[in-house]
């Protein structure tokens, strides 16, 4: 019991990596541990590209490109955040960023700098092994719930052999720039990439920790004893 909540509550958003390379047999067996993760009938509608080397900095350059044109029209396909935030979210929205930019040493209003570090995430933060998962345009929402819990199998699973993980919905507003690169099938919508390495334990940014609500803020007990 104690190994999985330590792999669940370690887990962190890593934002820089060591350039340690990950071996394909590891990212391999975290990927099938991550696959026992249950869905609607068993569809199993995830899919997904490991992207390491060459391969992986194709796709950086392409992605980059198109985000330093700043061009109209990246958007996702399946939208992530709503249109206009309210609390509590919006709020807690604020404290991650402000914490992160703190550390960073980034100050309100400074757009150059956020934007520089907003790029770092198309470089999968120099993690050493990048992953781009997509789903069928086809599937509904239940599948996108499905897909929740396989990714975060992924990164219990990482944690438990020692690496780090930093799920990244950014890179799904860029589909039009990674579709050519990874040969996507048009029914391939991107949900997000991940990036998986080794933290580099002295960079600021890593030092972030966020809190999370008690259970008791969120969920209401009834038929307990003593309430």
């Amino acid at each position: 019991m104690n190994a999985v909540d330590d792999a669940i509550t370690s887990r962190r958003s890593i934002r820089r990596f060591l350039s340690t390379p990950v071996p394909a047999e590891t990212v391999e067996a975290i990927l099938d541990v991550a696959a026992r993760a249950p869905s609607g009938t068993n569809m199993q509608p995830w899919r997904g590209y490991v992207l390491v080397g060459a391969a992986k900095q194709r796709l950086i350059d392409a992605v980059q490109v198109a985000f330093d044109a700043q061009a109209p029209g990246h958007v996702q396909e399946v939208q992530y955040y709503p249109d206009e935030f309210f609390e509590p979210y919006l709020s807690r929205r604020r404290t991650v960023g402000w914490g992160l930019y703190g550390l960073l040493g980034i100050a309100k209003g400074e757009a150059a700098k956020m934007r520089a570090q907003h790029r770092r995430n198309f470089q999968f933060f120099d993690a050493p092994v990048g992953m781009i998962f997509t789903v069928h345009r086809g599937l509904a929402t239940g599948s996108w719930l499905d897909y929740g819990m396989f990714l975060q199998n992924i990164m219990t699973a990482a944690r438990a052999r020692g690496l780090d993980t930093c799920a990244q919905a950014a890179w799904s507003h860029y589909h039009k720039a990674i579709r050519p690169v990874l040969g996507l099938q048009e029914e391939e919508i991107v949900v997000c990439g991940m990036a998986l390495g080794y933290a580099d334990r002295d960079a600021p940014e890593n030092h972030l920790a966020t809190e999370r609500t008690p259970a008791r803020t969120f969920m209401r007990f009834e038929g307990f004893e003593g309430g």
